[in-house]
């Protein structure tokens, strides 16, 4: 007897498509909000040396405690907080839903923001509450956001900080009354952490419910997939029960933890990218049929033109790659997203873009 896909798979998963990754072969890739530096070759060298002692027989340390002291050292986490590692920030945000999943539990944030919040709550049922940011800043609408905790009592709150696709800070008081009236968790996702100042991990002892997360994903370190949360013991104690063992394989616990002894490159890599992205906005804002340019707190920057799916075509047929944003949301209409990448590749970005909006 044959068994149906449709009489076993659940509903929402059915409904929903999988996460999509444009194909980047041969362009200029400008559209994932990479680090586009690669280390030198002294430092490539150091780093297999370091991996040719890589026990691939034996499992890896199963808490990843070299990269979890590394990790507290560059990013200054107080002690007192433990860490948990994901596969990427992507992960952790699944084990918190999963955490605390039960029926009409509803998950709370704003948008536009990181799809991840909405596409993993509906992949597990849960309900996810999106509160519309304001036009247009992409301010949060405070008012909006209290209303909507105070309804639907959320068990998780995420907060992009700065914000993915708008790249700009929220204001730091309006987290601070989302913490104190929510029951819940508030996660302050700080994924471009290396491209701005603003930081909750000092508020992490004045809030029990906070939970803070990073990756290092845009940092410089996008293929070795880790990101880490922390926050108080008694959430950190509960969410490790639901990681999966082992899951930092033994070559990542490796290369980061190289990668974090040579923080320093990837300081002046980031500072790079920061300086780059100023001089972006200014060229983006010199261009006439430019509509709007958004400062922008991360390594990328959001920008508005006239027919911006077209545009975004021609750029890919000029071998360049960017993020269209047209139609993920109606308050991103004929926007597009770009990578700061290096000089030269921002300089051919630029140059094309201007002739095909000419």
């Amino acid at each position: 007897m044959k068994t149906a896909v449709t009489d076993w798979i659940r509903p929402e998963i059915l409904a929903s498509s999988a996460y999509h990754v444009a194909n980047a072969d041969n362009l200029i890739k400008l559209d994932a909000m990479e680090n586009p530096y690669r280390w030198d070759e002294s430092h490539v060298e150091a780093w297999l040396q370091r991996l040719r002692h890589a026990a691939v027989n034996r499992y890896p340390d199963p808490q990843a405690n070299a990269v979890k002291n590394h990790l507290r050292a560059v990013m200054s986490i107080p002690e007192e907080f433990p860490l948990l590692l994901g596969n990427g920030s992507d992960e952790l945000i699944q084990l918190l839903m999963l955490g605390i999943h039960a029926p009409n539990r509803a998950i709370l944030s704003v948008e536009p923001s990181f799809v991840m919040y909405r596409l993993l709550a509906q992949l597990l049922g849960l309900n996810y509450i999106g509160v519309p940011l304001q036009s247009p800043d992409f301010s949060l609408d405070l008012p909006a956001i209290l209303s909507a905790i105070e309804t639907h009592q959320p068990a998780l709150i995420f907060l992009a900080y700065p914000n993915n696709p708008t790249g700009n800070l929220f204001d730091a008081q309006a987290i601070h009354q989302i913490l104190a009236i929510s029951s819940g968790i508030v996660v302050i996702d700080e994924a471009y952490a290396p491209f701005t100042e603003a930081t909750f991990l000092s508020q992490l002892k004045i809030y029990p419910n906070l939970l803070v997360m990073r990756t290092l994903s845009k940092l410089g370190l996008a293929g070795l997939r880790l990101g880490l949360l922390t926050g108080a013991t008694e959430w950190l104690h509960q969410f490790e029960k639901l990681r999966l063992p082992y899951n930092i394989n033994v070559l990542t616990q490796l290369s980061v933890s190289y990668a974090l002894d040579n923080y320093q490159v990837l300081q002046q890599q980031t500072q790079c990218i920061r300086e780059d992205r100023a001089r972006l906005i200014a060229d983006l804002r010199q261009i006439h049929d430019v509509l709007q340019v958004w400062d922008s707190e991360a390594n990328f920057v959001l920008f508005k033109v006239a027919h911006a799916r077209a545009v975004f075509e021609q750029l890919r047929a000029a071998g360049i790659l960017i993020k269209c944003l047209d139609g993920s949301h109606p308050q991103l209409a004929d926007c597009l997203r770009v990578t700061v990448g290096t000089p030269e590749e921002i300089r051919i970005f630029l140059q094309a873009l201007e002739r095909i909006i000419a």
